[in-house]
């Protein structure tokens, strides 16, 4: 580890964007937890129902889907809050694993959300992209600063 600005109290752009690519992914948890409907108009779409066969599975399958999403929320809540956690600790203090960190839970989270969601053609699609953007943006950022820091001349 060498001396960073972060080292010495100062925020590094990536870590901001880290920090604010978590925060969009607790909050896209918390939808899923208290605000998603179980089924969405463009769930039906995908599924192909006709109204006669949803009127016949969507009860059933409605309680179902509640908690389904419900998990799902919580295990987007939980990766936001650590994303932001990492973003504020080892991410800022340059860290060599934390890139790592950064990179996996990134493509492993909003990443496969945004993949799947052009995949099934859902009305969000291009939100997610944006968000998943974020995410890689901080990536791009720590690698820059990573850069800058090496080619800087040492100081004494």
């Amino acid at each position: 580890m060498h001396d960073t600005p972060a080292m010495k109290g100062a925020w590094p752009l990536s870590s901001i964007l880290l920090m604010l690519a978590g925060v969009i992914v607790a909050c896209i948890g918390a939808y899923f937890i208290f605000l998603r409907r179980p089924l969405l108009p463009e769930d039906i779409r995908y599924m192909r129902l006709s109204a006669a066969e949803l009127a016949i599975i969507g009860p059933r399958l409605e309680p179902w889907l509640m908690q389904v999403f419900r998990v799902l929320g919580g295990f987007a809540l939980a990766a936001g809050l650590l994303a932001v956690s990492l973003a504020a600790t080892a991410f800022r203090t340059r860290h060599p694993v934390a890139v790592l960190g950064a990179f996996v839970g990134g493509v492993s989270s909003i990443g496969l959300m945004a993949i799947v969601n052009f995949a099934i053609d859902s009305n969000f699609k291009w939100l997610l992209l944006g968000c998943a953007l974020v995410w890689g943006l901080s990536l791009v950022a720590f690698g820059r600063e990573e850069w800058a820091a090496r080619s800087a001349p040492k100081q004494r």
